[in-house]
């Protein structure tokens, strides 16, 4: 396998195999939610003054966007595992509800014709 070919099936894998071996086991559930709030809002704090109008601050130097969103997948995959999704198939299964239910509707809507 490839480094930068990596499955979202291998993914699960992978993060398991980190947990059992050197994690000794998982956060439980509401932890890990918890935690994967935390992520987000780490993300955004770094979206924001990457993208948005605020400036960053002391705290915020030696943060990068690719470790935060990273942090997210990370307790994401947790979360999946521990729960018996296969993120795979909810993927899959996800786009297939996204091409039925929204096939016409983004080409529909005015307001994304519009420039910012």
């Amino acid at each position: 396998m490839e480094k930068n070919d990596l499955t979202l099936n291998e993914a699960q894998k992978l993060v398991d195999n980190w947990i059992q071996t050197v994690g000794v086991r998982y956060f439980n559930e509401l932890t890990n939610m918890t935690l994967l709030m935390e992520e987000v809002g780490e993300l955004a704090r770094i979206m924001a003054r990457t993208y948005g109008e605020q400036s960053f601050k002391e705290s915020d130097k030696g943060r990068a966007l690719d470790d935060e969103m990273a942090d997210v997948l990370w307790v994401l995959i947790c979360l999946a595992n521990q729960t018996g999704v296969n993120l795979t198939e909810a993927l899959m299964k996800n786009l297939e509800k996204k091409n039925s239910r929204d096939l016409t509707r983004h080409q529909e809507n005015e307001k994304l014709r519009k420039p910012n």
